[in-house]
């Protein structure tokens, strides 16, 4: 004979148990966890349930963001460098900097996208 310590809940002619998640802690998620969220809920949904019972869906979220931020700000920096887009270009012609900054970050953003995000 076991001892169940389970609370039932009368829905319809059914009971059915009163199950509660484990508290998650209270993190904040960038748009990196955010968009990998969304990509868990549509297309790992095992992975996301196993996550969201296991109270670690949030941990893990936190973990994802903080790498992909990461790779982003090195991957600008390292094309930056690489394309030569400095202070001195900004100093000297601000569009033109705005501009190829704004492409860096695009494709930091696709690659941090390809590799970590939708992985």
């Amino acid at each position: 004979m076991t001892n169940t310590n389970f609370t039932y809940t009368q829905q319809g002619d059914y009971l059915l148990p009163d199950l509660k998640l484990p508290e998650q802690p209270k993190v904040e998620i960038g748009v990196f966890g955010k968009r990998h969220l969304r990509y868990l809920e549509r297309n790992r949904k095992i992975l996301y349930t196993n996550l969201l019972t296991k109270g670690k869906l949030t941990a893990y979220l936190a973990d994802i963001d903080v790498q992909a931020e990461n790779m982003f700000d090195r991957l600008v920096m390292q094309l930056a460098e690489r394309e030569g887009v400095t202070e001195h270009l900004k100093a000297e012609n601000q569009m033109l900097w705005v501009k190829k900054m704004n492409s860096i970050r695009n494709r930091a953003e696709e690659i941090v996208n390809q590799e970590v995000i939708y992985s």
